[in-house]
């Protein structure tokens, strides 16, 4: 969710490009105003809700956010085997905890290799 400078800004800076398939809005400046990569270029943002992460950008939104498509990719082009992104879970309790973790337990299968321990003598 943006704060009140960022919404006043986006009022009289920018210009809605789209919204992806949640709802996020997406805008660009309407004048060039930042230079990289020796381009004088157009300012592009995203209005996240409210605690949402960087993670949670669409790959479709990814690429023209970060300068490098010119257009976002329409919905149209995705492939039907293409799953949705889910975005960072870390600290959620859908986060990805290995087995051995003290996540599930801290129990880890003992090892199968060949691997000795160093002891130093004496």
């Amino acid at each position: 969710m943006a704060n009140l400078g960022t919404r006043i800004y986006t009022r009289f800076k920018g210009r809605l490009v789209g919204k992806d398939a949640d709802g996020r809005c997406y805008y660009e400046a309407r004048t060039a105003n930042r230079t990289g990569g020796g381009l004088t270029r157009h300012e592009r943002w995203v209005i996240y809700h409210k605690g949402e992460d960087a993670s949670v950008v669409p790959p479709e939104w990814w690429g023209w956010l970060h300068h490098v498509d010119e257009a976002p990719l329409p919905e149209s082009a995705r492939q039907p085997w293409q799953i949705p992104y889910p975005g960072n879970r870390t600290g959620t309790v859908d986060a990805y905890h290995p087995p051995g973790s003290d996540y599930r337990g801290g129990r880890r299968a003992p090892s199968t290799s060949d691997y000795e321990a160093w002891v130093p003598e004496g």
